[in-house]
């Protein structure tokens, strides 16, 4: 599934916000974003948290045969996986464009470095070896991964312990945690990859790009590097010309950012100890009831609860009082009351339709009858029309009658809500009734 590409209108909006030395998020040119730093319960499990965007680094290990090059070194692998639960733009079991760029780059910024010392990991020469495996997984994306990805892989290979080992002749025994301590690995310094994107051509600069404005930037450069200012590793894309000067700035841009970040994974790394020997919760275990486990969690906000009764209290004074009595409802006519806004009142309706239907099925039957019983008496005839005629009328008087009769079996009163209007109709009806009815037998005669 392909990302949601920005509009022409948010992508102005960007640029001119970059333009005026202003970002989405409030942040100045060169500020990160907060950077939070965790561990798992078990050894080696980091996550970092980088803003909105949020990386697990997890580190194992296990004895392997070494390479034919290198008999007394150890081997190190890094493995960076993204998933479509971090963004829709990634896909599962598709290694993309990005993933291998950031694989490539935290291979430089990690291995290429020495940052560890391998020859400490050989077991027996030639035969044994350790290889320690780094798994980056990405659990939400909000721009800048490199950054969160190198914060992670060095923060849990800082974590790490590997078990202890013995050998005897040719046995080699590895004992678990509970039988020897297990040893942490040796580490000579901490790269850290510092991420600038450029706009116009290289005419704005930006430290730690989200995502919104990775989308609009012309080119990145990532600079990797330690806390004695040693540049690890240099990478540019975006096919931007870059000059010395702007490198030379990005550089000393990082040298600060790195120097913060060092120092907060050695704090971060200290608290964690700490926890362990006092035997309290860390980790998984710890996050559980603080509710940190998601990725997209709220944040907590600082709330004053001082004064709370006295302040509520003087809101409910300051209030007005309720009224007591209950509004009465509206009578549009002495004697009915009336429920909701005068809605259209539908009662009755579907009895005049049964009658309807109760009509028209009768009116079928006595055809049916006048066109088989050829043999009746023309009296008869004549007397069915006539009593189906009273029956129309009377009918006919239920549902144009206005007049409603309310009886109430207890007091056995009437209670008439309009009055009777003059019977004029039932004169007009009857002497339609007898046209009708002289019409019919001049028709028989005929």
């Amino acid at each position: 599934m392909k990302d949601t590409p920005l509009s022409n209108c948010e992508r102005d909006f960007l640029l001119k916000a970059i333009q005026e030395k202003k970002r989405l998020d409030g942040r100045q040119t060169y500020d990160y974003r907060k950077i939070k730093i965790t561990f798992g319960t078990d050894y080696g499990c980091c996550f970092v948290d980088l803003g909105k965007t949020r990386v697990m680094g997890q580190v194992s290990c296990e004895l392997v045969a070494p390479k034919e090059n290198r008999p007394n070194e150890g081997i190190m692998f890094f493995n960076i996986e993204l998933s479509p639960m971090a963004s829709p733009a990634f896909e599962q079991g598709r290694q993309s464009e990005l993933s291998v760029k950031l694989n490539r780059q935290l291979e430089r910024c990690l291995r290429n470095s020495k940052c560890i010392d391998t020859e400490s990991l050989c077991v027996v020469s030639g035969e044994k070896v350790w290889q320690i495996r780094v798994d980056v997984h990405l659990l939400n994306h909000d721009g800048n991964l490199m950054d969160a990805a190198s914060i992670a892989a060095i923060s849990a290979l800082s974590h790490f312990r590997r078990p202890d080992v013995s050998i005897q002749g040719d046995e080699v025994t590895v004992y678990s945690q509970e039988e020897r301590d297990p040893i942490p690995l040796s580490i000579y310094h901490m790269p850290i990859s510092v991420s600038f994107s450029f706009f116009q051509q290289g005419t704005y600069l930006l430290v730690d790009p989200c995502e919104r404005e990775e989308r609009v930037m012309d080119g990145l450069l990532m600079i990797a590097m330690n806390k004695h200012r040693e540049i690890c590793s240099i990478q540019s894309s975006g096919g931007i010309m870059l000059l010395k000067d702007q490198v030379m700035r990005c550089s000393k841009i990082a040298s600060v950012k790195v120097s913060e970040i060092t120092e907060l994974i050695g704090k971060a790394l200290e608290n964690d100890k700490k926890a362990r020997k006092a035997g309290g919760r860390c980790g998984y275990a710890e996050s559980i009831p603080l509710e940190r486990i998601t990725a997209l969690k709220m944040d907590e906000t600082p709330m004053e609860m001082m004064d709370v009764t006295e302040r509520a209290n003087d809101i409910v004074q300051k209030a007005e009082v309720p009224p007591q009595m209950v509004p009465s409802p509206v009578v549009p006519v002495p004697g009915v009351g009336q429920v909701g806004q005068g809605l259209q009142n539908t009662w009755g309706l579907e009895e005049e339709e049964e009658e309807e239907e109760e009509e028209e099925e009768e009116e079928e039957e006595e055809e049916e009858e006048e066109n088989g019983g050829s043999d009746n008496s023309g009296e008869e005839q004549e007397g069915r029309v006539s009593q189906m005629e009273e029956e129309k009328y009377e009918k006919e008087e239920r549902k144009g009658g206005d007049v409603v009769e309310i009886s109430d079996s207890e007091e056995e009163e009437v209670v008439i809500l309009h009055p009777e209007k003059p019977d004029k109709a039932p004169k007009k009806t009857e002497s339609s009734l007898h046209q009708k009815g002289a019409a019919s037998t001049k028709k028989r005669q005929k």
